[in-house]
């Protein structure tokens, strides 16, 4: 805590002395002592769901109406945010942005688009079940009064970055994009969980779909880092997600789950149960 000190021939004012003051803020000793025991959680009771753009909503009515149908059910015993991904389209947008040369920030502002028409169209199909399309911005702080009255929050899964936008490790398509969005949104309400729908059991050593997943490994349950040490070539989730949940400070785990085969593993998942594959740390 910073304490107001009265500095002698200077003509009354004050100053807030505090352990940060003229201090580098890249000094790892110092960083270290910001360290808090026990971080504040906003929204400790908020579930952060993230549905696939290409994985669920890409496929339509067939694939999406029985994942609304857990998800109406769940809110009455659940408190849940719904974040959307982009899909086929935001891929289409990045690959003509590519090929004009649009930088990774112009990129990541296109992709934003696409997860916000998905948004929009959760958003209506939900209305008369209480679902409600939600910012970034003053919102978030107002999630658990949505839920008590009964609404549904859903908004883009894709992180407010922008043009300031992280440059990509490799080529030019954003990073973060909507699984980051969810991990980073669930870490910092300090969510209840961070579950992602997807059309996949879990996490397996390679892409099922471009090979025999009966002959790939499954995982169950890894550690993040020991999923980080592997260095798969492919993964379910966005690389940066695993970094984010090795430096996060309140979420502990998410869990990926088949919600296109098996919708019904989405309030299971909310009870706590082990449906598909569990990242963790700690």
């Amino acid at each position: 805590m910073g304490k107001l000190i009265k500095e002698e021939g200077d003509k009354g004012r004050l100053h807030i002395e505090t352990r940060l003051l003229g201090e580098s803020l890249v000094d790892k000793q110092l960083l270290r002592k910001t360290e808090a025991t026990e971080y504040f959680r906003m929204q400790p009771d908020v579930n952060v769901l993230k549905i696939g753009g290409q994985s669920i909503m890409d496929r339509g009515a067939k694939a999406l109406f029985p994942i609304l149908d857990e998800l109406i059910e769940a809110k009455e015993k659940h408190k849940i945010l719904l974040m959307c991904g982009g899909g086929t389209r935001a891929r289409h947008v990045y690959n003509i942005g590519v090929d004009l040369g649009m930088p990774t920030g112009v990129l990541s502002k296109l992709g934003d688009k696409v997860s916000w028409q998905n948004a929009e169209m959760l958003s209506v199909l939900l209305a008369k079940h209480g679902g409600v399309k939600i910012g970034h911005g003053d919102h978030l702080e107002q999630l658990t009064m949505y839920c008590q009255l009964g609404y549904l929050p859903i908004t883009t899964g894709i992180p407010p970055y922008g043009f300031f936008e992280h440059p990509a490790e490799l080529g030019s398509i954003p990073p973060h994009r909507t699984d980051s969005g969810a991990c980073l949104l669930a870490e910092n309400i300090g969510a209840k969980s961070l579950i992602y729908l997807k059309d996949e059991k879990g996490m397996y050593e390679g892409d099922p779909k471009k090979g025999d997943r009966n002959t790939m490994k499954f995982y169950d349950k890894l550690h993040v880092d020991e999923l980080l040490e592997m260095d798969l070539d492919d993964l379910i989730v966005e690389r940066p997600v695993l970094t984010f949940l090795k430096n996060a400070k309140t979420l502990k785990s998410f869990q990926i789950i088949d919600a296109l085969r098996h919708p019904e593993h989405i309030r299971a998942a909310l009870e706590g149960e082990h449906v598909g594959t569990i990242i963790y740390k700690d």
